[in-house]
């Protein structure tokens, strides 16, 4: 607590001596702590004079000092605890040492710096005493999941943890020096101890708007409350990841995970929490920013981005604690010291690879959290707005591209964060690189500024021609995936009219120009690769070169220190092409997204809704003046029409109402379905006004029925009523298809409907419309696809029997109707050209008379009984029907399904256990087989040997000494390196072309299997499920196996080399590589089922978020209609959940793993440095410690990314797995048999003879 003993002081009168003093002097130290106190004690208390001066505070606004209630529950989570608990010690520990203070420091002669030093603790102790007591208040609150801590708590507590860390620092260094000052020292490091949890929960804090978060609670109060492990985590557990060890413990001891096995997120990581958060700053005028999805992504997200900043400062700061002290081992090896210097160097390369662990992973684990959390913001969002997307919008983006959005442009923009941060923290990297190794050498590192140069410019203009290739190469992937989408969604008519071949040749054309633009972009991420991984070496040869021609001496503690700062450069140099890469995927990708996002959505106030009741008893729905358009976004975000000339409808006059049943009649295009669509809202108004008195159903023209039980396509989230629901399949003539179903109601429905008939589908959308007893009914064209009889009884039963105090607004073409309804509409051209009851629109409309007459005359053709409809009532047989016999022995052809089971779509087909051998010698072998293989592995023995020859000759030239013949040295050397990166380059070509190759055979096998695959494999699996694996997993046979493929067999080969030269050169470091490969093996088992299973999860559950897009797509108009949006955004949420749960495990799982991998790796180095520093010297030959240190610093990592590689590696194999479960689907018949041909004049004539025919429903 004295003030003596400083080592630093002003009296020099330099910058730099008045610097350290004011920074690093315990004085100044003080007052810059007590004005921090000072300052947060005057913002709380002007805080809690204004809440105390203004009415109805918000709940972030409490008093300073809040009267403490009885009756509020006390409730508290674990970050709040941490903080309570942090903030009384530090105010407990301030009390007592005011108390020493005042009776210990002497009162004479010192009385200024008594009076200094117990002010300084006064303020300290009031402004933690401050801290708790407002935490506290927090944590009374009921509230309090929903409450963020203050800001200026929050900023309090990170300023405190800044002091603290420069106070530890000054005794760091005071330690260091050998002048420790006591006790200040050490209450230094126990001040930074406790304020560090403080300085994370005031960055991590939640910063969504406690409104938003109330509200949340309201709809899901178990959310917030919901005890995930993660959040009862304490935050010892939180640093090592051991909260996991449940998870990774059941996937080993079961070799799989089911989905109930994984436990939920927390309420902060969900994806309503996310979407919540990105709403809330979503700019006011989109339109007027450049990317507005990036300013709301920053917006939200900041807090997260700079803690994950902070730690790949204090990752970077550690990381080059290991090369640095090469230099020293060696020169104490040679020179000899005490015991405890040996021990003290030890311990610092403990402590720095330590915390270079500790940050590293929670640096990776911090950036996929927050690009989980940005990935569940956009997923939302993107649903989220293609249910307000309006008619034209959607139209000009498409199904596919909306799918493409979701599938690659979100996952793409989430996995850009390392990146980002990589474009500053790379070049940081290799500043302080440089600048260390100026250090060791001199001026002569300044010519590694020519080669960063020369790399910056080759790069540069590489990657101006990349980023093109990668927007041409985005836009034939879109092209592909639409075109897939869109033939999936007709697949039926497709097989039918047999065009698998003309469309399949389309698909296959797009593919070729994909895989073309692919091409180029790989040659030239494998070309920057090379330009940066070969910038280090030519550093080297240049600095030696320098160094040695400007009088340097060279030895074994410089030539290994200065190889170890060159070999950190290798890793961001090399990395940092791909780095660009990616930041420009995301770059276009978020184009993309703000394009989409930003474009028009529905016009929610085009229709003026109105309760029942608001206009008497007497309008149903009512236009006036109406104009209106199909409308598309133009280039500069405004609407215009889609033929840009006149509207689509004129002059709309409609009134109808309430109870009334309302036909509108007109030749095929008069506008009639857009009548109903304007007053659906679908429709851009250009003027007039349209008014709805009730709540709407509608049943469209397309029928429209989701994936599930007919029940449940009916009930439509309504409860279940018997009898209403009887009387509604009686009213529909549903009844007997139900009962020719072998399970009824329960029968699952294929994908769009694709098992059952246009009638059935037609009258189930009718039956669901009807059961959710709207006010008002809008149908088009009900009786279109029914026969006569049918026809009639739908409309005596339904339109005059349940419906007949309803209004109703109905399309048809049946005049045979029209004499038993309220009011005929009559359109012609857009516009209705008359209205009123039939038999005056007979004497009156000469329009509607030649529609009757039209009628008529088609009734008197030959062979034509009844009404003229078409009839298409003939049901796949895949619906599951009861055997109905008859006279003869024939029954129904039952379905393929597994016995008593109503189940049509079964549960997605998930491999479990490891990866087969047989699915790596699949993807290996598949281009050039074994040969391929083999010339891989060559290629890459010779580069890794030409390295290690490097090294070598280097060992060699400095073992006897620092007189060698400079021009010899520096030539071999050259030569040597100059190998290496001529047969890396042909390395990384060939492996990643070699890849190419292989991703086309498989998407080539897997889209001909699709093609030939029988209609049965389509009404029974979603595409979803199928587009998942053409999209998402195809791209990351395409992009990411390949090169992790290459990178894996070159670590491999690492791995062993590096092993090889620690024992030869430093035989005590084969006391450490047995137990290392050991454990790391044991970690890797224990790891990789959990893994495995995770991966495959994330598989499975990410093709049910795609299929309810898709879903969604093709029946908004009806859910807008119907008001169901929130029960289908809240679906859509929930599968997003469940997706994101298995990405946050698996997240957790790869930093659990890798945490205790590079931990086992820096024990066994330091063991193995503890071991060269007390063993004899006859046992290590000096010259050779540098290199082995040099190794041995690299192999745990070599190790770790070896594993994590070949981990990777694996869980990337699931997707070759997942397609080649679709490239051996059962097929059709062959299209043609060699000796069953035809003659070339076939088919001169063709007759259909059809004799006792038998059908069966």
């Amino acid at each position: 607590m004295g003030g003596g003993g400083l080592p630093w002081s002003p009296s020099s009168g330099s910058f730099v001596g008045t610097l350290a003093f004011l920074l690093l002097s315990p004085c100044p130290q003080r007052a810059l702590l007590g004005a921090i106190d000072v300052l947060f004690l005057a913002a709380s208390l002007a805080l809690a004079l204004c809440r105390r001066g203004a009415d109805g505070a918000s709940p972030e606004k409490e008093p300073l000092l809040p009267s403490p209630t009885p009756a509020a529950p006390f409730r508290t989570t674990g970050r709040h605890a941490v903080a309570l608990g942090a903030s009384v010690v530090t105010a407990a520990a301030s009390a007592v040492l005011l108390v020493l203070a005042i009776f210990l420091l002497p009162a004479a002669g010192t009385t200024p710096w008594r009076v200094v030093e117990c002010a300084f603790l006064v303020a300290h102790f009031a402004a933690h005493a401050v801290a708790a007591w407002t935490v506290l208040a927090l944590a009374k609150r009921a509230s309090v999941a929903a409450t963020a801590h203050p800001w200026h708590l929050r900023v309090f507590w990170i300023a405190t943890a800044l002091g603290a860390a420069l106070f530890s620092v000054s005794a760091a260094v005071r330690c260091a020096d050998g002048s420790p000052l006591l006790p200040d020292d050490v209450l230094a490091f126990a001040g930074l101890l406790v304020s560090l949890p403080l300085a994370y929960i005031a960055i991590t804090t939640c910063t969504a708007p406690a409104r938003d978060q109330e509200d949340e609670q309201d709809q899901n109060p178990s959310a917030a409350a919901a005890a995930t492990p993660y959040v009862t985590a304490s935050f010892l557990s939180r640093a090592t990841f051991s909260w996991i060890n449940p998870l990774v413990s059941n996937g080993h001891a079961n070799e799989s995970l089911a989905d109930n096995d994984i436990p939920p997120v927390s309420p902060d990581h969900r994806a309503e929490s996310a979407y919540a958060l990105l709403a809330s700053n979503w700019p006011a005028a989109a339109r007027g920013w450049r990317s507005p999805v990036g300013v709301a992504l920053w917006l939200s997200f900041w807090p997260q981005f700079l803690l994950i900043a902070a730690l790949g400062l204090v990752q970077l700061a550690a990381m080059y604690v290991g090369p640095s002290l090469i230099d020293r081992f060696v020169e104490f090896i040679r020179r000899g010291g005490t015991p405890w210097e040996g021990l003290r160097l030890v311990a610092i390369l403990i402590a720095g690879k330590a915390v270079q662990t500790l940050a590293s992973h929670h640096y990776n684990f911090q950036g996929q959290l927050l690009g989980m959390r940005i990935r569940g913001a956009l997923l939302t969002a993107l649903y989220r707005k293609s249910l307000r997307l309006s008619t034209g919008a959607a139209r000009a983006h498409g199904a596919g591209a909306i799918v493409n959005y979701m599938q690659v442009d979100a996952s793409m923009v989430s996995g850009a964060m390392h990146g980002l941060h990589g474009l500053w923290l790379m070049p940081l990297q290799i500043a302080v690189a440089l600048f260390l190794l100026y250090a060791y050498l001199g001026p002569a590192v300044l010519m590694t500024l020519a080669v960063i140069f020369a790399v910056i410019v080759v790069t540069a203009f590489a990657n101006k021609l990349n980023l093109g290739y990668q927007f041409k190469f985005f836009g034939a992937r879109d092209s592909r995936v639409k075109a897939l989408t869109e033939m999936l969604g007709n697949m039926r008519v497709i097989k039918l009219q047999a065009w698998e071949e003309t469309f399949g040749g389309k698909v296959r054309e797009l593919r070729r120009a994909e895989v073309g633009w692919l091409k180029k972009v790989i040659l030239f991420v494998c070309a920057t690769n090379v330009v940066y991984s070969s910038g280090p070496i030519a550093m080297t040869v240049l600095v030696f070169g320098t160094y040695l021609a400007a009088g340097g001496e060279l030895d074994a503690g410089k030539v290994f220190t200065a190889t170890a700062f060159f070999r950190m450069l290798e890793g961001p140099m090399s990395n940092f092409p791909q780095t660009i890469v990616t930041s420009m995927q995301a770059f276009v990708s978020l184009g993309r997204l703000d394009k989409f996002l930003a474009d028009a959505e529905i016009d929610t106030t085009a229709v003026e809704r109105l309760g029942s009741g608001a206009a008497g008893d007497e309008v149903g729905v009512k236009v006036q003046c109406g104009v209106f358009a199909w409308d598309v976004q133009g280039n500069n975000g405004e609407e215009k029409d889609v033929e840009g000339e006149e509207p689509v409808l004129k002059g709309i006059e409609v009134e109808v109402r309430k109870g009334e049943l309302a036909a509108v009649v007109g030749a095929v295009g008069s506008g009639k379905s857009s009548l109903l669509s304007c007053i659906m809202g679908e429709m851009h108004k250009v003027s007039g006004k349209v008014s709805v008195y009730g709540t709407t159903a509608c049943v469209t023209q397309t029928a429209w029925v989701r994936n599930g039980t007919i029940q449940e396509n009916i009930l439509f989230g309504q409860p279940m009523h018997p009898e209403t629901y009887k009387t509604v399949l009686h009213a529909c003539c549903l009844q007997k298809d139900l009962e020719m179903m072998e399970f009824g109601d329960q029968t699952e429905i294929g994908e769009r409907g694709i098992n059952l008939s246009g009638g059935q589908k037609q009258r189930i959308q009718l039956a669901r419309a009807v059961y959710q007893d709207c006010d008002i009914y809008l149908l088009d064209d009900i009786f279109s696809a029914v026969d006569a009889h049918t026809g009639s009884t739908i409309f005596k039963e339904c339109l005059k029997g349940l419906l007949k105090n309803k209004t109703v607004l109905l399309v048809t073409h049946q005049v045979d109707f029209l004499r038993n309804v309220d009011t005929v509409f009559v359109m012609k051209n857009g516009a209705i050209i008359q209205s009123g009851v039939y038999g005056d629109l007979l004497d009156s409309c000469s329009d509607f008379l030649a529609l009757v007459a039209a009628h008529h005359s088609s009734m008197e053709a030959p062979g034509v009984q009844g009404h003229t409809v078409q009839n298409t009532e003939y049901s796949p047989a895949t619906v599951n029907s009861k055997p109905i016999k008859e006279n003869s022995n024939t029954t129904a052809i039952a379905p393929s399904n597994e016995a008593g089971s109503s189940k049509l779509i079964e549960e997605e087909e998930k491999a479990s256990g490891q990866v087969s051998w047989h699915v790596y010698k699949l993807y290996i072998t598949q281009a050039w087989g074994w040969w391929g293989v083999l010339l891989i592995l060559a290629i890459s023995v010779l580069t890794e040997g030409s390295r290690m020859a490097s090294n070598y000759w280097l060992s060699y030239e400095t073992s006897g000494g620092t007189i060698f013949d400079i021009s010899m040295f520096l030539g071999v050397y050259a030569s040597i390196v100059s190998a290496s990166v001529v047969f890396q380059f042909i390395s990384l070509l060939f492996i990643a072309f070699l890849g190419l190759k292989s991703a086309q055979a498989f998407f080539g096998k897997m889209f001909n299997s699709i093609l030939r695959a029988p209609m049965s494999f389509f009404d029974t699996t979603p595409s979803g499920r199928i587009l998942s694996r053409v999209s998402a997993d195809q791209t990351k046979i395409d992009t990411a196996l390949l090169f992790y493929m290459g990178i894996g067999v070159s670590m491999c080969i690492s791995v062993v080399s590096s092993i090889a030269v620690t024992c030869q050169v430093a035989w005590p470091s084969a006391i450490a590589v047995l137990p290392l490969l050991l454990l790391n093996i044991w970690y890797r088992n224990r790891y990789i089922a959990t893994s495995r299973g995770l991966t495959r999860l994330q598989g499975v559950t990410n093709a049910p978020v795609i299929d309810h897009l898709t879903e969604t797509i093709l029946g908004a108009p009806t859910i807008r209609c119907l008001g169901k949006e929130d029960g289908f955004y809240q679906t859509n949420l929930d599968r997003i959940n469940s997706n994101l749960r298995m990405s946050f495990h698996n997240y957790a799982a790869n930093e659990w793993f890798g945490f205790r991998l590079e931990l086992i790796g820096t024990l066994v180095l330091s063991i193995t440095a503890f071991l060269m520093i007390s063993l004899p010297s006859n046992f290590i030959k000096k010259e050779f410690v540098g290199m082995s240190l040099s190794y041995g610093l690299s192999l745990n990592s070599l190790v770790y990314f070896a594993i994590s590689i070949s981990c990777m590696l694996e869980n990337d194999m699931v997707s070759v797995e997942r397609v080649n479960q679709y490239s051996a689907l059962p097929s059709e018949a062959a299209w043609a048999v060699s000796d069953c041909l035809p003659s070339a004049n076939w088919l001169q004539r063709g007759d259909i003879d059809i004799k006792d025919l038998e059908a069966l429903r």
